[in-house]
């Protein structure tokens, strides 16, 4: 391995309005790199997609579930008693099995020299619509 380059952990965060249906948008991702110190999360709420999958589910409720990750990320008190934990600590209660609307995919795991453009790069591919 590159000395340059650290390995990093990743999960893409799901938001899955009707469990039964097994149907969900990919809405953020969750990077974590413990040489570096980085814990971050991306998330953006595609609500047209949200809508044609649960009409009645509503977005500003799910955005405030997407903020809150992001703020547990940061360690932003906004994110409550999470927040103050260690980053992986944090990681892995962000990334652990949920029955909520938010869920996070497997952790997946890779190389990188620079954690926040490997977030924004993961983020392009797997989140973002053209």
């Amino acid at each position: 391995m590159p000395a340059d380059r650290v390995p990093f952990q990743y999960a893409i965060v799901r938001v899955v309005p009707r469990i039964e249906r097994g149907e969900f948008i990919n809405a953020g991702v969750v990077l974590f790199c413990r040489q570096r110190r980085f814990l971050a999360a991306r998330t953006e709420l595609d609500e047209p997609a949200l809508a044609a999958l649960s009409p009645d589910c509503v977005p500003d409720e799910v955005r405030a579930q997407l903020d809150s990750l992001a703020a547990v990320a940061a360690g932003d008190p906004a994110g409550g008693a999470v927040a103050a934990m260690p980053q992986s600590e944090r990681f892995h209660w962000l990334t652990a099995p949920a029955s909520t609307i938010v869920q996070s995919s497997p952790v997946h795991t890779g190389l990188t020299a620079d954690p926040a453009a490997e977030l924004d790069r993961l983020f392009e591919a797997l989140v973002s619509r053209p």
